[in-house]
């Protein structure tokens, strides 16, 4: 394909090449089905790339399709709802808007044919009734007593449900398949359920509705879907996709694979426990800005291009893992960085009063919107009064040593403006600081004075500085994983709202509008009417470049490592200065080696898929390893987005080798297969049998038999011969194909040696 692909190569485009190659397909169709009983998440974004980015790939189509088979929490306003965030991500549907309830007499036509081959019967079982009838997942059902009805007697009550002569839940009508089937879902499950309830589109016409996992490989069937994708979840209920498929003739026969699902950090993507959040008022409705709705992400103002980064970053893979928030953060981060213009705010501040600057005296500063490392042009006027507001936490009235923001007797840069120093500072009866005089140097603005300055800091003007309300939003949780009993995680600092000023040149900016708050962080301006409000969107403190205190744990740097602070000046001395703070940052951050750190600095690309990898496993140096001494050797010439592996995938097999599944010399077989081919390293690992032998009792004899091998050996080694240990744990290790555990391995041989 000429153009860039929206979705990485993975395991799902080779099935798709594989298909079109052998001419079973002639065009992709895929679908995104939600169900409109709830808000879309950032979870669902995942899917929507997927499907609507593959057909888009491809040349295809892709099908947005409402399955709104339960009329008891379907409601218009999440269908709306719906289609308003696909459309804000960047996809479109076209003509091909479709709802379960489009094929409810189709359907129902094709039950009555399953019914007819006996292949479906109605039972008059209670909820309760059936679920012990079904069995558990190690004993097998049992029939039901109704199972065995004639086919006319089932066409007569099935005619009678539909009637609604039948109060809800009193008879369902089962797929007639196998009740001592090892998967449950396969235990002639329920095909449609009584339910008299008014529909969002057909009213009162129906009182029987099929169960999602009827209507949804059928309608699949009649819109001509050739791969029907959805999260890993649904793999069990795959035998039962199939079995209706093939059972029920309809025009054609879609296929249905399963991706994982995003799991996110300190967050849940629950639907039930979203709804829960925003019923009980946990939280300001479904576009609050702490939920991973796509609605309350879009008010906080992140940018769907954001979004769409994050899901292709992420790729698809067929295990589930959980994603670090840091990568998220990260991806909006660096979208912001060429987007938002910067302007200044003050959250909470501390006036300042120009002892010897003119009363009355206006100054309009010419202030550029952009660093020098964004090329985009245009400015803003900043006005300078006697009168400024600073941010409080920019003053100490006793700084500690190193303390480079304002202070008695010292001197800072405004930013854009003059060199200041305080000279006085005023107090309420409290004690509180309320109020500095400061002297202003007139001739340092745009120049810096001979003396030096310690820091520079941002403000506004008294005067002409708009009042603003500030909502500083954090993690909705405090653990990274809150799902079980996950109301009891609930940060109570989730949201800390203050009140400031702002420049006026956002005076008249529309609502999601966007800015870098210089040294605040990224905001965004909320709808709500009246005073001003900016929603925070994400900090400027990038928790891949320097870890944020007490939420994850740096790793502890080596004393060796600071004794050895000369020699690692002296190895990043030939980088340049962006690259040498790159270095430095990966060294305080992750604890890497001065080499690695360069290494990695001089290299933006494997740079950002280091720290991809990490945030799938944080064992920093482990990963950094195999990017520098093994995946660069693979890469030759060759960019990264040639190979196959991805971040992810690196990542667990690191994680692999921690947990002592697999040893060194069996991942480096497979890292040459996930380079060629991508996948998953566990996979691949269960797949071939590669898992690490760390049992006692099964390297024991081997380990004696290789002693009783090398008589000669044994003896040297005990005369003194320490060396000899390497030959012995590699001739074990190639006795095992590289599957024994080296660490277990060497405490046998010490054992029976000594």
């Amino acid at each position: 394909m000429s153009t860039p692909r929206t979705v990485p190569p993975n395991f799902i485009t080779e099935i798709i090449d594989d298909d079109l190659r052998r001419g079973k397909i002639s065009r992709v169709v895929t679908r995104f089905p939600p169900e409109p009983n709830g808000y879309l998440h950032i979870g669902h974004a995942k899917a929507i790339c997927i499907d609507f980015g593959i057909a888009h790939d491809y040349q295809g189509c892709c099908h947005l399709r409402f399955d709104d088979t339960n009329p008891v929490k379907e409601e218009t306003e999440y269908v709306e709802s719906i289609m308003a965030d696909i459309r804000w991500l960047g996809f479109d549907w076209g003509e091909h808007l479709y709802y379960a309830s489009d094929y409810f007499e189709q359907l129902y036509q094709c039950a009555l044919g399953l019914i007819k081959t006996a292949k479906a019967y109605v039972c008059d079982l209670s909820p309760d009734e059936l679920r012990e009838y079904r069995g558990t997942l190690t004993e097998p059902g049992r029939d039901s007593p109704y199972r065995n009805r004639s086919v006319a007697e089932n066409l007569e009550l099935f005619a009678r449900m539909r009637a609604g002569e039948f109060a809800a839940g009193s008879s369902t009508l089962r797929a007639k398949i196998d009740m001592a089937s090892p998967n449950i879902v396969m235990r002639d499950p329920v095909l449609y359920r009584i339910l008299h309830a008014e529909h969002h589109r057909t009213g009162n016409a129906w009182h029987i509705y099929p169960m999602y996992d009827f209507a949804h490989p059928l309608s699949d069937a009649i819109e001509g879907i050739t791969h029907s994708l959805c999260s890993l979840e649904y793999e069990i209920h795959r035998p039962l996709y199939d079995w209706l498929v093939e059972n029920v003739p309809l025009p054609s026969r879609p296929y249905q694979y399963e991706f994982a699902r995003l799991n996110l950090d300190y967050t849940v993507l629950s639907k039930r426990k979203l709804i829960e959040l925003v019923k009980e008022g946990h939280v300001a409705g479904w576009d609050d800005p702490r939920l991973p709705t796509l609605a309350g992400l879009r008010r906080r103002g992140v940018r769907p291009e954001a979004i769409r980064e994050f899901c292709a970053r992420i790729g698809v893979a067929k295990t589930n893992s959980r994603v670090d928030l840091a990568l998220f953060e990260h991806v909006v981060r660096d979208d912001l960085n060429w987007e938002a213009p910067r302007v200044m705010a003050v959250l909470d501040p501390l006036k300042v009063v120009l002892t010897n600057y003119p009363e009355g005296q206006l100054l309009r500063l010419d202030a550029p919107y952009w660093p020098h490392d964004v090329p985009k042009q245009g400015g803003r006027p900043v006005p300078l009064t006697r009168e400024l507001y600073i941010e409080r936490d920019d003053f100490m009235e006793h700084p500690p040593q190193g303390y480079k923001r304002l202070a008695p007797g010292r001197e800072v840069r405004l930013r854009h403006a003059y060199v200041i120093r305080c000279d006085e500072v005023i107090k309420d009866q409290a004690g509180r600081v309320i109020e500095l005089r400061c002297t202003v140097d007139l001739d340092t603005l745009g120049q810096n004075p001979e003396r030096k300055i310690s820091g520079t800091i941002h403000w506004v003007s008294a005067r002409y500085a708009i009042p603003a309300e500030f909502r500083l939003y954090d993690r909705l949780f405090t653990v990274p994983d809150p799902d079980a009993g996950f109301l009891n995680y609930l940060n109570p600092n989730s949201l800390v709202v203050k009140h400031g000023y702002v420049e006026p040149s956002v005076r008249d900016d529309q609502p999601g509008t966007r800015y870098q708050f210089e040294r605040q962080g990224y905001f965004c301006r909320d709808p709500q009417v009246g005073v001003p409000v900016f929603n925070l969107i994400v900090a400027l403190r990038d928790s891949w470049v320097k870890l944020v205190e007490g939420e994850r744990e740096a790793p502890r740097r080596p004393a060796s490592a600071v004794a050895a602070s000369t020699e690692r000046k002296d190895k990043l001395s030939s980088l340049d200065p962006e690259q040498r703070g790159r270095a430095e940052r990966l060294i305080a951050a992750y604890g890497l080696s001065a080499d690695d750190a360069a290494a990695l600095a001089t290299e933006p690309a494997l740079a950002t898929f280091f720290a991809e990898a990490v945030a799938h496993h944080a064992n920093a140096q482990g990963i950094a390893n195999w990017l520098l001494n093994e995946l660069r050797r693979e890469l030759k010439e060759r960019p990264l987005t040639e190979l196959a592996l991805t971040p992810a995938g690196l990542a667990e097999l690191v994680q692999l080798i921690d947990q002592g599944v697999i040893s060194t010399r069996i991942a480096k077989e497979v890292f040459v297969e996930l380079v060629i081919g991508g996948g998953s390293p566990r996979a691949l690992v269960e797949a071939r049998g590669l898992t690490q032998v760390a049992d006692r009792e099964a390297l024991e004899p081997v380990v004696a038999r290789l002693l009783a091998a090398h008589p000669d050996k044994v003896a040297s080694y005990r005369a003194g011969k320490a060396g000899l240990m390497g030959f012995f744990v590699g001739q074990v290790m190639r006795e095992t194909q590289g599957r024994a555990n080296p660490q277990l391995v060497q405490a046998l041989l010490s054992q029976q040696l000594n």
